[in-house]
C-alpha cells in the first residue's frame, strides 16, 4: 500500500512563507523518492489538510502520515490538528492517517542550529 506524506505547516499571509513549506515537501519527495508528498496548511495557505488528503486519495493513497512542520508541540498540534484529523477520518472510512511528532527533539535540529551558528 502506498503511503502519502503531508508536510503540515501553519500558513501565513506572506505567500513566500507558504511556498517555503511547499518547497520542503517537494525536496522531501525528491530526496526520498516518495511519490505521494503534499504540503498543507492549518490556515492562511492552500491547500488545507482536507484538500491535501483529497489529492492523495485521488492518487489511490489510503495510508497517510502527517508531518507537522512546527518546531514545538503547542495548541495547534495538541488541539487543532487532532480535531481536523478526526474529522477527516470520520469522512473517509478505511483511511489510515497518523501524525508524527513536531521537529523539536529531532537530532537533526541541533545540527541545523549548529550550521546556522557557523554562517
Amino acid at each position: 500500500m502506498s503511503v502519502g506524506i503531508i508536510v503540515f505547516g501553519h500558513g501565513s499571509r506572506i505567500e513566500s512563507a507558504n511556498e517555503s513549506v511547499r518547497d520542503a515537501a517537494r525536496e522531501l519527495a525528491r530526496a526520498s523518492g516518495l511519490k505521494h508528498v503534499e504540503a498543507a496548511f492549518l490556515e492562511l495557505g492552500q491547500p488545507d489538510l482536507e484538500g491535501a488528503v483529497a489529492r492523495l486519495l485521488a492518487q489511490g493513497v489510503r495510508r497517510i502520515r502527517v508531518i507537522p512542520y512546527f518546531l514545538t508541540l503547542g495548541t495547534h498540534l495538541e488541539r487543532d490538528l487532532p480535531r481536523i484529523v478526526d474529522d477527516i477520518s470520520r469522512s473517509n472510512k478505511g483511511l489510515e492517517i497518523e501524525v508524527t511528532a513536531p521537529l523539536d527533539g529531532h537530532p537533526g535540529l541541533v545540527a541545523a542550529l549548529l550550521d546556522r551558528a557557523k554562517d
